[in-house]
């Protein structure tokens, strides 16, 4: 079995892409365009570039089969983002997890309900349940 390599890290505004895909599913340059404008100006021609460059990337599958191609992500929202976190932990905190949970505990101030979901989380996952 041949492995693909995995996409390159994505960007801010293919970010903003995937973020209206993996929330809409399956979906044309239209719909991601919309969602979009809702948000921040976005011109059409710019969202489809972009999605037509992620498609070459690897980040989004292209299914030309209707005149209106539809995409979809390549990679869920959970693999994305632990590609991402695990890209910052060793590029800004020399792969220490203390350091980047330390990091992105005072980048902002966190609330007692969020504390109390961090060590749910903590919990399960040294239980090994998460």
């Amino acid at each position: 079995m041949i492995k693909t390599p995995d996409p390159p890290r994505p960007t801010d505004a293919e970010l903003d892409i995937l973020a209206v895909v993996w929330s809409r599913g399956p979906s044309t340059v239209r719909d991601v365009h919309d969602a979009i404008r809702r948000r921040k100006p976005a011109q059409y021609t710019t969202i489809l570039k972009l999605m037509q460059i992620m498609a070459e990337k690897g980040l989004l599958r292209r299914d030309e089969s209707e005149r209106a191609h539809v995409y979809e992500p390549c990679r869920t929202k959970e693999w994305t983002r632990r590609q991402l976190a695990g890209d910052l932990l060793e590029r800004a905190f020399g792969g220490s997890q203390a350091n980047f949970v330390l990091g992105a505990l005072s980048a902002r101030k966190a609330s007692r309900a969020e504390l109390d979901e961090i060590r749910q989380l903590l919990d399960e996952y040294e239980k090994g349940t998460r």
